[in-house]
């Protein structure tokens, strides 16, 4: 019953005629035409060009804030990777500090360790970045004394 009543509220609308009697119209088309007015045209929501153009937007910042500069990132990163040569210091993604002994196709031997006999070899993609590790010189004398 209760949804009744808000269809009838949504699919009537009842207006006054100029003579003061109610007339009860199923469209705007037909209570226009008992009020003797123009019709009202239709609202069927934004033009389709300004919501292709809302879009479009969206998407060009998506592009722009999102896609752009993580495909700038992983160039940059290709373009280390192809750079290093054997004798540069290296770390890997999990955080590893080593010296680059010879370089491969697809792989580093990469020499790990204080005590330089620890050879690994390691994908070029697990490279990211060429640094020396900060060691204070005392902890690699105690390291080395126990």
């Amino acid at each position: 019953m209760l949804s009744d009543f808000f269809t009838l509220l949504i699919d009537v609308s009842t207006t006054v005629t100029k003579d003061g009697a109610a007339a009860v119209a199923a469209t705007a088309g037909e209570v226009a035409a008992a009020t003797g007015e123009a019709a009202a045209p239709a609202s069927g929501g934004l033009n389709p060009i300004i919501m292709i153009a809302v879009w479009a937007a969206v998407i060009g910042l998506f592009y722009f804030f999102s896609i752009r500069p993580q495909s700038k990132k992983e160039k940059q990163l290709k373009e280390l990777q192809s750079s290093i040569k054997a004798g540069d210091n290296v770390i890997t993604t999990s955080g590893f500090y080593g010296k680059v002994m010879d370089v491969g196709e697809d792989c580093f031997i990469i020499e790990f360790g204080t005590n330089r006999g620890v050879r690994i070899p390691v994908r070029k993609s697990d490279i990211v970045g060429i640094k020396t590790p900060n060691i204070n010189s005392n902890a690699v004398r105690t390291a080395e004394s126990h």
